[in-house]
This record gives C-alpha cells, sequence and structure tokens, in this order.
C-alpha cells in the first residue's frame, strides 16, 4: 500500500528541548563543540549565518573554517572562531559535530574540503554546495555511502533533483519517493526542505514536520536550519538525547520560529533568517508548561 505525506507521522519534538537545560554546575563543554566549514569570496554571509544560529541555539563553541580569508574580516559577532580552511583543518579539529556547505562554493578547493570532510569520525552536515559537489562527483559520493558516523544531508528540491539527476519538478511531483531515493542513494539522514518538510532515515520511518510557511523561502534559511542543527546536535550527547531527536527538535524548531514571528506580524513577506535565529533562541528557552 503506497503512503501519502497526508498519513506520514508528524515531527513532534518541542518538547524534547527541556532536556537541553543547563545545570547549575554546566560549562561551555556541555553545550559542545560546533565547527562550520564554507564562506567562499562573496558567500560569506552563509556560513556567517550558520554559525550565528550555532551559537544563539546553545553551542558552546563555534569556530568557522572558510575558504576564502577575507571572511574573518567581515563578520561582527565576536564570539566565532575562524580562521581560513587549510588542507587537514577539518581533522586538526576536536568538535561533537561538523556542518560542512554554507557558502561552500564548487571549486576544486571545495572539493578537496568535502573529501576531507567525509573521512571525519564524527556526525557529520552536508548542506547546498556540499551536496552539488556530490553530485558531480563519484568518488565523493562512495565516500558518504561507506560512512559509519552519522551524515544527515539537507538538499532543498533543486539540490535533491541535482544529487537524483532529475528534474526539480520530479522532486515536487514525488516528494516521498525522492525522500527514500535520496536515503538510500546516500545512507544518510535526509531533511528533504519545501513546504511540509520531510525527514528520514536509512533505518529511520519518513516523518512530516507540519509548521513552516511560504517566508521561509528566502536565502540564507537553508544556512540557518545547518547551524540549528549542528547547535543543537552538539549538545545531544551531554544533555541525553540522541542524535535522531536533536535532528527531528531542530527541524520543527527552526519552523516553529518562522511561524511564531508570522503570528507577531513580521512577514511573511521580507521575513528574514536573522531573526528566525532570535526567535529560535526564544523558543529553546521556553519553559515547558
Amino acid at each position: 500500500m503506497t503512503i501519502s505525506i497526508e498519513q506520514l507521522p508528524v515531527i513532534n519534538a518541542y518538547e524534547l528541548r527541556s532536556r537541553l537545560c543547563r545545570g547549575p554546575l554546566e560549562h561551555k563543554g556541555h553545550g559542545g563543540r560546533v565547527v562550520i566549514a564554507g564562506g567562499a569570496n562573496g558567500m560569506q554571509g552563509a556560513i556567517l549565518l550558520a554559525g550565528r544560529a550555532a551559537l544563539h541555539l546553545g553551542a558552546g563553541w563555534v569556530h568557522l573554517q572558510t575558504i576564502d580569508d577575507a571572511t574573518a574580516l567581515l563578520h561582527e559577532q565576536a564570539e566565532l572562531m575562524i580562521r581560513q580552511w587549510q588542507p587537514r583543518g577539518l581533522l586538526q579539529e576536536t568538535a561533537d559535530v561538523y556542518a560542512v556547505g554554507p557558502g561552500l562554493g564548487q571549486s576544486a578547493r571545495a572539493y578537496e574540503l568535502l573529501v576531507e570532510a567525509l573521512s571525519l569520525p564524527q556526525p557529520l552536515i552536508l548542506d547546498a554546495d556540499a551536496l552539488n559537489l556530490l553530485a558531480v562527483h563519484e568518488e565523493s559520493m562512495r565516500m558518504l555511502q561507506a560512512r559509519t558516523a552519522t551524515t544527515i544531508l539537507t538538499p532543498h528540491p533543486g539540490e535533491a533533483a541535482r544529487l537524483l539527476g532529475c528534474q526539480v519538478a520530479d522532486i515536487q511531483n514525488e516528494r516521498l519517493q525522492s525522500l527514500h531515493t535520496l536515503v538510500q542513494k546516500t545512507n544518510a539522514y535526509v531533511v528533504l526542505k519545501g513546504h511540509q518538510t520531510l525527514v528520514a532515515g536509512p533505518q529511520r520511518p519518513a516523518q512530516v514536520c507540519m509548521q513552516g510557511n511560504s517566508g521561509m523561502g528566502i536565502s540564507g534559511m537553508g544556512d540557518v536550519l545547518t547551524g540549528i542543527l549542528a547547535g543543537i546536535i552538539a549538545q545531544a550527547k551531554y544533555h541525553q538525547l540522541s542524535i535522531e531527536e536533536a535532528l527531528l527538535l531542530a527541524v520543527q524548531i527552526h519552523a516553529m520560529a518562522a511561524d511564531s514571528l508570522v503570528q507577531k506580524g513580521i512577514g511573511p513577506l521580507g521575513l528574514t533568517p536573522s531573526e528566525v535565529i532570535l526567535e529560535a533562541r526564544y523558543l529553546i528557552n521556553v519553559k515547558s508548561s
């Protein structure tokens, strides 16, 4: 029997936020360590949005590694540590989670960074140009399939189409089947973004996020999701959350933040990713009733 999106279990992870509450003796180590890589020339904003999202959602330590050294001169978030990526730069870090893709570009240097990331033994989030590079480099796809650590892909329909070698219309017409095909092809968790964002994994049946609105269709919103994912996953092992639970919480709180802003009269037209970051911080701190 074919299952439709309307029949899928709905993501209901918001109450899990209470597990992230800090005890009086906790320190920044309990917030976890995040490394985000990307930020090529002209696309620095993407990695900065992701870094700010991870920071504002509770990560204790956020380090950005950029393809472009000029990015370090542009940011206005003093809490973010930032340096230019050099070969083996990711391997020399010790982090709880890595995220690669925001503003990465598709240069030979970007591909070298991606290959390095795929060799990491820690959880890895791949978004944006990391996905576009996977779509055109078969060796990187084989490395992805062979990974034993958790990997999370967050494609929008265009990126999903490139990964599957089809048209965007094919993805949109068969979103659930596309999700399952992506999971099977990549051996990874997949967050297929869009209206009614879908989440599934190799051993995880599909679920649907019922929050979110059209105001989220703006450049940078996916970078914020990447940062929120990284920030919450970084805290997970210190606060009795599985990576899967952290993933679902991140997807839901990202969408809830956009809805909450619209309910306050902010958007949907003109809704910005920066506003979503701050609203997500508010929502993750709201005490459970």
